[in-house]
């Protein structure tokens, strides 16, 4: 805030009802609270029960600013209507029902805001600490929102950029207002032309989760940063922008809980009530009021008012200024001329809500003339978020919208994201179904919008994983490393008609360079099972590491289909180091603590069934047939009786048989144990006494010994043993010790310090 003027009046900040002063930025509580009554005033809304999905999605695109909670699985919408709208709904057969629960629940909801604000008013050194929208605490107020951006570009000076690119309203005429905003994410290192993403978000103040959602994915890029090879990619060779907020004015009203759509302008439908402003995202210039007065309104205070004249508001000559210094005009001046399939960038309006994917044209029921690449990249995107994707008209077309600029004049691939199911979502969805279902998407198109209608048609390529923790801990240089992945062309949304896939024809890597950079130098990869003939494979190849230097490297992964398309590009980092690595443990049991060891049903021995204690020594005749104390020093091992003298407990009257739990072993590995076996023969049977140590490696179909003592005379004594075991193998170890069918003989038996580790 730049030159801020002191209003010196007793009033609360709404960004958190602090305590600190009140600026002119700022509403006061008085006019907080008279538009909350008018809010309250609002009766006309209703139920309207659809005929069927399609036609609620429809009616959800036509109606939106009028629309106020979605229930599809319960069979209805809730819309603020006017009487020729409930006419227009009921054409499509819809049944209007006065929706009695939601105005008194709303009622309560700001009634209680209201009596919070005056409480907070009289005692605001309480709420000092506050930084959310009050009720709502995963969503930034305006100012929290500016302040974390902010100090984004302080902890990443070279990732991070606070762009100034205009005014609000409020700000233009002197009533105090916002700077609007952006965002700029990319690794200014990295020189060169860069692929560029434009996000906007709240352009519809009352819509909370979607400048959070922006502020979110800002911080998954420069958190991955260093971090995550795709976020480290993204930032070194495209460019990320963030209007935040777009109409901050109007945002910082619905921060009180009312249903403010539309920016402050004063100048329409009177100073002071809450049905002032323009509609936003009905003022963009290129298909304003191109409908004749259906997609928009004239009225002034329509929620849907469309202003003056195109692109008569601050806040959208801000967005458009900005847009057209991003791209250069690859669009024909008709309006049926289509960019060029090699058109860089993606812009993306966030709003809510209705889950939906929508994408050009709004104002018109033909295709635009990119509409099937359009198409599919939408339905790429609602594979992620899960929405249904489809063109922006609905029931009735909308115009003025925020796509006519980046796709109507320039030809940019434009996209409408509305989230979750009503405004003022709450805060667990958003956490738990909004963010994490809706950042995917937003980074799949960081990693597409150097080509986005064409490369979404191909296959992605995802699960990447190098062997020998190579992505971590690092190998020597001239290691070999296994990379694996998954080839896949079927990842679309087909719940609006069925995206055309194709199988997967070849897959690729490369080492530090990117696909598109000079001198970059593909590296074949094959099919997991020996043949590229479906449309999901798995893909695998061997990195010959030697002549890296140390360090970090990138390796860029991405795979083609039969109609020739490559598709998106992951990454995995692949770390050479001289120190050797840490070795992994698949398994590691010192039997201080149960591991799933248990005695077999095969067991046929009356006594000495397995145990995991501490061994005491047991001596018979000069022989020990029992340590004393574990191998490892902790003072447990697993053997066969607990002896307090030699034969009180040992194994009699058949095999006793203790079995470990299945082990996989995803790495090339080493088996290693302590083992121990003490016998004194009397010659009561001659061949019946053994002590065996077997392991399986295919999940106990077959055992191979790796102990095995027969009728012997025997010391007990600690001895090791390993053994190699294969990365893919599904481990089971068997012990198993036998005093013959005469049970005369001492027989003693156990291990101590088993582990599968990494070599």
């Amino acid at each position: 805030m730049k030159n801020p003027t002191l209003l010196m009046v007793s009033t609360v900040c709404l960004l958190g009802f602090t305590a600190t002063p009140v600026y002119a930025d700022q509403i006061t509580l008085n006019q907080s609270l008279q538009l909350m009554e008018q809010e309250k005033a609002i009766t006309n809304v209703y139920r309207a029960y659809f005929p069927s999905k399609d036609i609620a999605r429809k009616a959800a695109i036509t109606f939106h600013s009028q629309l106020l909670e979605a229930h599809y699985d319960e069979g209805y919408l809730i819309f603020e209507l006017t009487p020729a709208e409930i006419r227009q709904l009921t054409a499509f057969d819809f049944k209007i029902k006065r929706a009695t629960q939601y105005i008194e629940r709303r009622s309560a909801a700001l009634q209680a805001r209201q009596q919070l604000m005056q409480r907070n008013a009289l005692a605001p050194q309480a709420n000092v600490n506050i930084q959310a929208v009050p009720g709502f605490p995963c969503y930034e107020t305006v100012e929290d929102t500016f302040a974390v951006a902010q100090d984004f570009v302080s902890t990443y000076p070279n990732l991070a950029q606070w762009i100034d690119v205009g005014n609000s309203w409020e700000k233009t005429v002197g009533l105090g207002g916002y700077d609007i905003n952006v965002l700029k994410l990319t690794n200014q290192s990295v020189s060169g032309s860069k692929p560029k993403l434009f996000i906007n978000s709240a352009i519809h103040a009352r819509e909370y989760a979607t400048a959070p959602l922006n502020l979110d994915f800002a911080r998954w890029l420069l958190e991955g940063y260093d971090n995550d090879a795709d976020a480290t990619w993204i930032l070194d060779h495209h460019e990320v922008h963030l209007m935040l907020q777009t109409n901050p004015d109007g945002r910082k009203r619905a921060e009180t809980g009312i249903s403010w759509r539309k920016n402050t302008n004063q100048n329409y439908c009177g100073p002071t009530g809450n049905s002032r402003g323009v509609d936003l995202n009905r003022n963009f210039t290129f298909s304003w009021n191109s409908t004749n007065g259906v997609g928009s309104s004239g009225n002034q205070c329509s929620a849907t008012f469309r202003g003056p004249q195109a692109g008569s508001e601050p806040e959208i000559q801000a967005i458009e200024g900005y847009i057209r210094g991003l791209w250069p005009d690859r669009r024909g001046p008709n309006r049926n001329n289509a960019a060029p399939s090699d058109t860089s960038g993606i812009h993306i309006d966030i709003h809510s809500f209705s889950e939906l994917v929508l994408w050009p044209w709004g104002d018109a029921n033909q295709a635009a003339p990119n509409g099937p690449a359009l198409r599919t990249l939408g339905r790429k995107f609602a594979f992620f978020n899960g929405y249904s994707p489809q063109q922006s008209i609905g029931l009735y077309p909308t115009d003025g919208t925020s796509d006519s600029v980046s796709y109507g004049e320039l030809g940019v691939a434009a996209y409408t994201f509305e989230l979750g199911t009503s405004f003022f979502q709450e805060c667990s969805i958003y956490e738990n179904t909004i963010k994490p279902n809706n950042i995917p998407a937003l980074v799949y198109a960081a990693k597409v919008v150097r080509t986005p209608y064409i490369t979404p048609a191909g296959p992605d390529s995802i699960n990447l994983a190098l062997s020998n923790n190579a992505s971590n801990g690092g190998v020597p240089a001239g290691t070999l490393v296994t990379l694996t992945a998954t080839a896949s062309d079927s990842r679309y949304n087909n719940s609006n008609g069925s995206e055309s896939t194709q199988n997967i024809n070849s897959s690729e890597y490369y080492i530090d360079l990117a696909p598109w950079e000079n001198g970059a130098s593909a590296q074949a990869l094959s099919a997991s099972d020996g043949s590229f003939n479906q449309r999901t494979e798995g893909i695998t190849g061997v990195i010959d590491t030697s002549g890296l230097s140390n360090g970090r490297h990138t390796v860029y992964v991405r795979s083609r289909d039969n109609d020739g398309v490559w598709g998106a590009v992951s990454a995995v980092f692949l770390n050479i180091t001289d120190t050797p690595p840490p070795p992994t443990c698949a398994f590691e049991d010192d039997f201080t603590t149960s591991t799933g060891w248990s005695n077999s049903s095969a067991s046929t021995c009356s006594t000495g069934t397995y145990v995991r204690t501490n061994p005491t020594q047991a001596t018979s005749s000069g022989v020990i047939t029992q340590v004393s104390g574990d191998a490892g020093g902790d003072g447990f091992a697993l053997f066969t009786a607990t002896n307090s003298s030699a034969g009180a407990n040992d194994v009699d009257g058949g095999v006793c048989i203790a079995q470990s739990p299945t082990i996989t072993v995803n790495e090339d590995s080493t088996l290693s144990f302590a083992w121990f076996h003490g016998q004194r023969d009397t010659g009561d049977d001659g061949s019946g006494d053994f002590f065996e140590v077997e392991y399986s490696t295919n999940g106990g179909a077959s055992f191979s010994s790796l102990v095995n003592i027969g009728d012997v005379r025997t010391q007990a004594q600690w001895q090791n043993e390993t053994t190699p075991i294969a990365a893919g193998s599904s481990v089971i170890l068997r012990v198993s010790a036998s005093d013959g069918s005469a049970a005369g003989d001492l027989v003693e038996g156990g291990l101590d310090s088993v582990s599968i580790c990494s070599d």
